[in-house]
């Protein structure tokens, strides 16, 4: 029996007290189930009584105690007791918890996974950097936990498309050009431009596919230079999220959401909305009303679109294309795009709270022996997510940028995440899905066979399998809860463990027989229990992008 379970059995019980006419409350359509710190007081525990006695007008151990009668007269169910001012500590018979390992391995790589679709779909943008660079280290971290967290939206039942929108338009391309262009020449590249061993790489290139670049007039060559040199940059930025394991359903290009009218016709509807309004040759939209700071330029005196406008085109856009939610992942510089993107969004009619949620990211910094890491050798002026790869590769870069929550600044020790030792806790967690692969070839290897259906799970009655059963039916509500509140340092942080239970289970409970011990019932039980464990941690390190190796 799983929490899920649990919370449906609950639910039940609830319903009978209030058919049975004990209750006079609304059914819940979930409750809450979680593991005691106290191994003593149960299984699991819940707190429903308490959260019902209000509605009830009645004292919560008295709810309780009309709950905990029916409660333990449901299958699976050992005992209910009431504890303190009324929670219900629930204690499952053997063979009960035991049939947590049976599902996990039924299952397979769909446990944890939500059993029915949800009929919400998302569109997440996430990274979005300027294509006139290469992949920061900031960018990194969004990077990782976008990704992560488009996984981990999935597996919880939602329809998720992921996003980079390509700032392909505006100032900073004719900056980015002028820059390539200087380069190519051997000029000194403008102070307002970008710097960097990469620019003049870019420029090799482009001079050597453009040999007559230096002599085509002024406007074309930097229309070339910008145009080329994006196309360049933009291929390097697909090509290093790519070898770090994030992929993107839709590259949306800002340029073309301008050929394609889509800032006039966004322009059009708010209009129609009754929220925008001429000033001094401007055409403005009224975000006042709904929150913002300041009223908004969306078309300026010289007739051009500012980039609010854009944002706002971009956000229909979105919309448009039939997401339900639009999630906005950015960087910790962006506190004030809330406001302002919450104003467009009620401007078209929209509701902030159901249609729209942004994400704010705080920065990254790396030390090594101590000391900060602060720059590039190819960027020159920052830290690039190439620098992190190739100090503690794809796997450590990854976990480390997931493991803590995005909402608070991350310094990661690269000395510590490159060391292959149980301090790192991407190798810990790696090195006990590699550890129960071990066991299992060496259960092969003896002619023993894993089986899922015939094996007693009922023999699972040691404290330390009692402890890792638990913690295997905690994985769908972790992925439930990392979706929710948008964390996926919520599956790190259970994979961490989950990893510590099961070696502290390895520790005591010898799984394969020594010598010509024969192997028995108990064998068969506990290699169910440990081919499940294994699943659960691939499952768990899939969502965050981590590969779960077999040998370390």
């Amino acid at each position: 029996m799983s929490p899920a379970d649990l919370a449906d059995a609950i639910v039940a019980a609830v319903g009978r007290a209030v058919a049975d006419g004990d209750l006079d409350v609304p059914v819940p359509t979930t409750v809450t189930v979680e593991r005691p710190k106290n191994p003593e007081h149960g299984d699991y525990a819940s707190p429903v009584a308490l959260q019902l006695a209000k509605a009830a007008r009645r004292p919560p151990r008295a709810v309780a105690e009309l709950l905990a009668a029916r409660l333990a007269a449901a299958e699976g169910i050992a005992r209910v007791d009431i504890a303190g001012p009324g929670f219900l500590n629930i204690t499952l018979v053997g063979a009960a918890l035991g049939e947590v390992a049976r599902r996990v391995v039924r299952a397979g790589a769909s446990y944890g996974h939500a059993e029915k679709p949800r009929d919400v779909r998302i569109n997440l943008e996430f990274v979005s950097a300027n294509p006139t660079g290469p992949v920061t280290l900031a960018s990194a971290r969004w990077a990782a936990v976008g990704d992560a967290l488009v996984r981990i939206l999935t597996a919880a039942g939602y329809s998720v498309g992921g996003e980079y929108y390509v700032n392909d338009a505006g100032v900073q391309i004719s900056r980015f050009g002028a820059s390539v262009l200087a380069a190519a020449a051997g000029r000194e590249i403008p102070a307002e431009g970008y710097h960097g061993a990469y620019v003049a790489e870019i420029a090799t290139t482009v001079l050597a596919e453009r040999p007559d670049l230096l002599e085509l007039p002024g406007d074309e060559a930097l229309a070339v230079a910008a145009q080329r040199g994006l196309t360049l940059m933009l291929g390097e930025i697909r090509s290093t999220l790519e070898s770090f394991g994030v992929h993107f359903d839709t590259w949306a290009s800002e340029k073309a959401l301008h050929d394609a009218g889509g800032l006039e016709r966004a322009v059009e509807d708010l209009r129609a909305q009754g929220h925008v309004f001429d000033a001094d040759g401007a055409v403005w939209l009224r975000t006042t009303d709904f929150g913002d700071d300041k009223d908004r330029v969306l078309i300026k005196s010289d007739g051009q679109g500012t980039y609010f406008c854009a944002d706002a085109a971009y956000y229909r856009d979105k919309r448009g294309r039939g997401f339900d939610r639009v999630i906005y992942l950015l960087g910790a510089d962006h506190h004030g795009y809330i406001g302002r993107l919450r104003a467009i969004s009620a401007c078209f009619g929209d509701d902030p709270d159901v249609n729209l949620e942004v994400i704010i990211g705080q920065m990254v910094t790396l030390t090594r022996g101590g000391e900060p890491v602060k720059m590039s050798k190819r960027a020159g002026t920052f830290l690039t997510l190439h620098d992190l790869v190739d100090a503690v590769g794809v796997d450590a870069a990854r976990y480390s940028l997931v493991r803590q929550s995005h909402d608070s600044s991350l310094e990661l020790n690269l000395d510590l995440i490159a060391r292959q030792t149980s301090e790192n806790p991407v190798f810990y967690v790696q090195y006990a899905h590699a550890r129960i692969s071990s066991l299992l070839r060496g259960a092969e290897a003896l002619g023993l066979t894993l089986s899922p259906e015939g094996a007693d799970v009922a023999l699972l009655t040691h404290p330390r399998e009692g402890d890792l059963l638990r913690a295997l039916g905690e994985f769908p509500r972790v992925i439930e809860s990392a979706a929710s509140l948008r964390g996926p340092h919520r599956v790190a942080r259970y994979l961490e463990e989950l990893a510590g239970v099961y070696h502290r289970f390895y520790d005591v409970c010898r799984v394969l027989p020594q010598g010509d011990e024969p192997a028995g019932p108990l064998t068969d039980a506990r290699l169910l229990l440990a081919a499940a464990t294994q699943l659960v941690l691939s499952n768990g390190l899939a969502l965050l992008g981590v590969s779960a190796p077999d040998r370390m």
